[in-house]
């Protein structure tokens, strides 16, 4: 039976502006059961403000504490090891890192930042990784999905180009590493029970992958957003058509 909740954002509750059919009530529900849950999201283009600025105009009626981000655990890292990064991420996002030194850097860190992906920028983080500067991936999903149906490029391919000049492997920040999972279920008191608790997504490597299968932990994979049909494949998920049928079915087994 599944007790708790971690639930990815974007492409599972909403895909740009607009909202999955269903999911505002789908959370709404939750948040009134006993059902412990956060929104996980590896989300790079916004800070955690922005983003639950974001969320409330859709309508979700979210807070601060609902959401744990791959930006504030990079900032955590961050901070915890003094370091001045190189911050690879769009103006929206670098609010995050606020009163961080980035003077001079000696650390770099990569995100979805559109804007800055242009070769002056990379080949700037290719040289202080070169020179031994430690190397982070915000996350490494290799696309996204978009308002017209269509995917677009993730930053995935951006981190491994740079892996691929410097021979250095990133070090991966959010979803799936097994310390992102960890972190966040450490926020609804379940770090205990992890095979209690079901990740939410909709990409089955970047959302239900990594961490989230090491720690035992049960997977639902939605048919929203990024997923095309097939996805599921040679992958142990549960499939689902959105996140309204994974809560309709968290909340009947738990009555």
């Amino acid at each position: 039976m599944i007790k708790g909740l971690l639930i990815d954002i974007s492409g599972t509750i909403h895909i740009e502006s607009k909202p999955i059919v269903g999911a505002v009530a789908a959370i709404n529900h939750l948040r009134a059961s006993k059902v412990p849950f956060r929104f996980a999201t590896n989300t790079t283009q916004v800070s955690s403000r922005r983003l639950v600025d974001k969320l409330n105009k859709l309508g979700f009626n979210t807070t601060r504490e609902e959401i744990f981000t791959s930006l504030s655990a990079c900032r955590d890292v961050i901070e915890s090891q003094a370091l001045r990064p190189l911050l690879l991420l769009e103006n929206e996002a670098l609010e995050e890192f606020d009163g961080i030194d980035t003077s001079n850097p000696n650390a770099v860190v990569i995100g979805l930042a559109p804007s800055q992906m242009n070769y002056d920028q990379l080949n700037k983080a290719f040289r202080l990784v070169h020179q031994g500067a430690p190397f982070y991936a915000i996350h490494k999903g290799r696309y996204m999905a978009v308002a017209d149906g269509e995917l677009s490029l993730g930053p995935g391919g951006f981190v491994q180009a740079i892996e691929y000049a410097t021979g250095v492997s990133a070090t991966v920040i959010g979803k799936p590493s097994r310390d992102f999972f960890l972190a966040a279920l450490r926020q609804i008191g379940m770090e205990d029970r992890p095979q209690e608790v079901a990740m939410v997504g909709d990409d089955v490597q970047s959302d239900l992958g990594g961490g989230a299968v090491q720690l035992g932990m049960q997977r639902c994979l939605v048919s929203t957003g990024k997923y095309r049909p097939g996805d599921e494949d040679g992958h142990k998920v549960m499939v689902f058509g959105s996140i309204v049928d994974v809560v309709n079915t968290v909340l009947s087994d738990a009555q």
